[in-house]
């Protein structure tokens, strides 16, 4: 029984760093740059897009598709480092617990 209330514990503390995870993530921001840094991309760390940024040189019609193109590369590797972030939270949050390869935590 004494095992089971020192897990109940346990679960109870890790709920609380979660909840403060959670917080701390909606505040990481983190940017995805394509075309050399002309199209920034803003994301929080839970996949908010928060800002974009477009360099004017690519304010021409005939340049529509590329920024297309560079708006989504940008996007893309915003997304990238957020899931580094958040691997890396989560690695320090759950401190070494075995978890099953591929498995990932919803956030």
């Amino acid at each position: 029984m004494r095992d089971l209330m020192g897990m109940m514990k346990e679960m109870a503390g890790l709920k609380a760093k979660m909840e403060a995870m959670q917080a701390e993530l909606d505040a990481t921001l983190v940017e995805g740059r394509a075309g050399a840094g002309l199209v920034m991309v803003t994301l929080t760390a839970k996949g908010a897009l928060r800002a974009v940024s477009i360099d004017p040189t690519l304010m021409k019609a005939e340049e529509k598709e590329i920024l297309e193109d560079l708006i989504v590369a940008a996007h893309a590797d915003a997304r990238t480092r957020m899931e580094s972030v958040i691997a890396e939270k989560t690695q320090g949050l759950m401190g070494g617990l075995p978890l099953p390869p591929g498995f990932k935590l919803p956030f």
